[in-house]
């Protein structure tokens, strides 16, 4: 029974520890295994390399779907908690890396979930310990919550505008012209206000050329509008990050510097209670 549970032990430090030698091979061997069975996927999507290798590459899929599954499976043996791993944010991915290959293996039209696989590569931030620099995503989050009404304000306006450009461009134009409804209309709209400009579809007339004039230089005069609305909001998160939380008593103004001992605005205390310097000279 000592023996069982140790060599347990054993399975758990090497493969949900990578802070020790053995834990970083395993998830080092681990990633080059996730990495041979996308580059097996993408080759047998190519149907000249399919036509010819793909019994192989067939082969190869059923061996990473069994290694894949073995550790899936290894995991749970050893876990402590093997019901909290399996519903953990890691515990799906490496679920998800293995249910669907089995399905697309079964069931020709499931192929394509294979690519699910790709999500497996988020084991790269342990492996790499890049997982202090995922902390600074909050500063993005931050930043999206901050701006989230402006944008959506923004994103009304545009839709209103290529509306009405897209319902013009149909008048102007008609279906002569390649403009044969306004949805196809409003779809030009978009890609020259985006300054994207495919080319499928162009205005023939003097008034339709000057109609899109109008939009393009609209789309590069508001292209920076939503950029602009995310830096700001992101300079104002990280400027109040390492700020605390807490009111001033005084004036309830709501952060100051974390190493702060009086409100920067009223200049009261903002620990305690402050300090009667008559009870200091008696």
């Amino acid at each position: 029974m000592e023996s069982s549970q140790s060599w347990r032990q054993r399975l758990y430090i090497i493969i949900f520890h990578t802070d020790t030698p053995a834990g970083q091979r395993f998830d080092r061997y681990l990633l080059l295994a996730i990495l041979a069975s996308l580059v097996v996927v993408m080759l047998d999507s190519i149907d000249s390399i399919h036509s010819q290798y793909g019994a192989q590459l067939l082969g190869l899929e059923w061996g990473f779907t069994v290694l894949f599954a073995i550790e899936y499976i290894t995991r749970l043996y050893c876990s402590p908690k093997p019901l909290r791993y399996a519903f953990s944010f890691f515990g799906l991915v490496d679920l998800l890396a293995v249910l669907p290959a089995i399905l697309a293996l079964l069931f020709a039209d499931a192929q394509y979930l294979l690519m699910i696989r790709v999500i497996r590569m988020l084991r790269v931030f342990r492996v790499l310990k890049l997982a202090p620099y995922l902390s600074q995503a909050n500063f993005l989050l931050t930043a999206l919550r901050g701006s989230r009404q402006k944008i959506i304000v923004f994103f009304v306006g545009i839709a209103t505008l290529v509306t009405v450009f897209g319902t013009l461009m149909y008048v102007i134009e008609g279906p002569a012209n390649g403009f044969t409804s306004i949805p196809i209309s409003i779809y030009w709209a978009v890609v020259t206000l985006t300054t994207v400009g495919f080319g499928d579809i162009t205005p023939k007339t003097a008034l339709g050329q000057a109609m899109a004039t109008l939009v393009m230089i609209t789309g590069y005069s508001i292209i920076a509008v939503p950029t602009g609305i995310f830096t700001a909001e992101l300079a104002t998160a990280m400027r109040t990050d390492g700020q605390l939380e807490h009111d001033c008593s005084h004036c309830h103004k709501d952060r100051h510097d974390s190493a702060a001992a009086f409100c920067n605005r009223c200049g009261s205390p903002l620990f305690g209670r402050p300090t009667d310097l008559s009870d200091d000279s008696r």
